[in-house]
């Protein structure tokens, strides 16, 4: 399994000079196996269209997929897909799937088609030229060949999910735009125990968490109580604010780190090999 940050940035893109080392394009993780394999993507912040333009590059065989699961339909997790280049080829196959129960999506295509309306967008959905399948199913786990995917519901402004895939033995957990509240939810360690790499939603301080009760986002702190609940072998903390440069954060992870030896911040461009 080989995990790589296409985006890692919170609620909006930034391209300011010292916010380049962490990166400033939103939500967008891959995960592929063997080369020349299907392609998971976890949400389609703007950090998917670099990761388009890699894909264009490889060999896809008639049989090869790319899949986009989403954690929500927030703006800053969507909002990279009309700049996706596999979608506007002909020959690309790409499954957008939505996963969980009480998801309650009566149309997946139309959170697609309306953003790309005339008033917002040059191009519409149905003109972009790849085969597009909108998948919605209302359960917490799918099995597929050599391996599982799992959801959670997490609270989040409007409800967000957070993923676990296990393949061949090794576990990734995806888990962003949550809120514990007062304690940690306990649902979000049950999806995390014992995974080789849990990623996780940190986009506040413990400080700045006081003051943005109820924006649906979790403290550093959080997420690593989380990962030592949870038994996790490697942390990555992400959706960094739009307000914390690359000093702010490199100070962030060094405290981080003093508290959990194996926990880094994402950085676009980070591969993880499991």
């Amino acid at each position: 399994m080989r995990i790589k940050f296409y985006g890692t940035r919170g609620s909006i893109p930034v391209c300011d000079i010292d916010f380049q080392e962490f990166g400033g394009n939103t939500s967008c993780i891959a995960v592929s196996g063997d080369k020349g394999g299907d392609v998971l993507i976890f949400d389609a912040g703007t950090g998917i269209r670099k990761l388009g333009k890699e894909l264009m590059e490889e060999e896809f065989l008639p049989d090869r997929k790319i899949v986009i699961a989403f954690s929500h339909f927030h703006w800053d997790h969507i909002q990279g897909f009309p700049f996706f280049a596999p979608a506007y080829d002909s020959t690309k196959e790409i499954h957008l799937i939505a996963l969980g129960e009480s998801i309650g999506i009566p149309d997946l295509k139309t959170i697609f088609s309306k953003q790309m309306e005339s008033t917002y967008f040059p191009v519409d959905l149905d003109h972009m030229g790849a085969k597009f399948s909108f998948i919605v199913k209302e359960v917490n786990e799918e099995s597929f060949p050599g391996g599982s995917i799992k959801t959670n519901r997490h609270n989040h402004p409007n409800g967000a999910y957070g993923y676990r895939l296990e393949v061949e033995g090794k576990t990734f957990v995806y888990c962003t735009d949550v809120e514990h509240g007062e304690t940690i939810d306990k649902n979000v360690v049950t999806l995390a125990k014992n995974a080789d790499v849990l990623v996780h939603d940190a986009q506040y301080t413990p400080k700045e968490l006081i003051s943005f009760k109820g924006w649906g986002h979790s403290s550093w702190e959080q997420a690593i109580q989380v990962a030592k609940m949870a038994n996790v072998k490697q942390l990555y903390l992400t959706h960094h604010d739009p307000e914390h440069n690359d000093t702010f954060l490199r100070e962030i992870e060094i405290r981080c780190q003093e508290q959990f030896a194996n926990c880094f911040l994402a950085r676009e461009g980070d591969i993880i090999e499991l």
